[in-house]
């Protein structure tokens, strides 16, 4: 082949390379890094992939097993999109971090609960028992409303989501708060009486929010699970994930798969 048609060929190559991406149908222009924590959201994220490649789009999920670096990761550009946190949770850590993230779209809500290894009903928490909750502002928050919904204890008024144990002013159990880590508190109930736990770790450790639980959030709860963004990023398949986390097939592997634990949001 003379060298004027192999120059030729790499020209128009490199043209066709030109034209793919400029409309956005490269194979790397529509790759799309999603963080996620493994149990529920990674496992929804695997029901979305196929659908996703049906659309051009790329799916990578990036497993994470704790609320700090995903944020981080989002921010600094290593991902495009995360999804293992509610909407509280995301607003109060980008203030805290002066982080430009946002939300496009809710897709379930996990019922936060009370569990316990020793006692089978709250009735039986003696005095002093030890009770743990998540130790982040606003996970922490939502298990000491969730106490005081309990009938347990008594916040202070318009402590709202940010409640922590200072804000407590009755406690007629004395009951002794603990705030360890989210990810920690499934292990924990050998150790303490009873522990407020997110429907995701729980969900993971194996308990059944609706068999093993002693009390369960409501289903109005504001903390609803969300697919985070930077805010600005206009990615067009950002915008098809968004469509199809909001889908009949993501609803009904909900309904199916978590029984109750896992209550769509759309």
């Amino acid at each position: 082949m003379s060298r004027k048609v192999v120059g030729l060929l790499g020209v128009v190559g490199l043209f066709l390379t030109l034209v793919l991406s400029i409309n956005g149908t490269s194979s790397a222009a529509t790759i799309l890094k999603v963080g996620a924590t493994p149990v529920p959201h990674a496992e929804i994220l695997e029901v979305v992939k196929p659908l996703l490649a049906q659309e051009g789009v790329d799916l990578r999920i990036v497993e994470f097993t704790d609320y700090v670096q995903p944020n981080l990761a989002l921010d600094a550009g290593d991902l495009d999109a995360n999804y293992f946190q509610h909407i509280p949770y995301l607003e109060q850590f980008s203030a805290d971090r002066k982080l430009n993230l946002t939300y496009s779209t809710k897709v379930h809500i996990e019922p936060m609960a009370v569990f316990a290894a020793k006692v089978k009903s709250l009735d039986k928490l003696k005095r002093g028992a030890k009770v743990a909750i998540p130790n982040d502002p606003t996970n922490g928050g939502r298990a000491l409303l969730l106490l005081e919904s309990a009938g347990l204890l008594t916040l202070a008024e318009g402590s709202g989501l940010t409640a922590t144990p200072f804000d407590i002013v009755k406690n007629p159990r004395n009951l002794k708060i603990i705030e360890l880590e989210a990810a920690q508190l499934p292990r924990s109930l050998p150790d303490v009486d009873a522990a407020v736990i997110n429907g995701n770790y729980a969900l993971e450790a194996g308990l059944s929010v609706l068999k093993d639980a002693l009390f369960i959030e409501t289903a109005d709860s504001p903390y609803v699970n969300i697919l985070a963004v930077r805010r600005g990023d206009q990615n067009p398949a950002l915008a098809k994930l968004a469509e199809v986390l909001n889908g009949p097939e993501v609803k009904q592997f909900l309904l199916e798969k978590y029984q109750g634990a896992v209550v769509p949001a759309f």
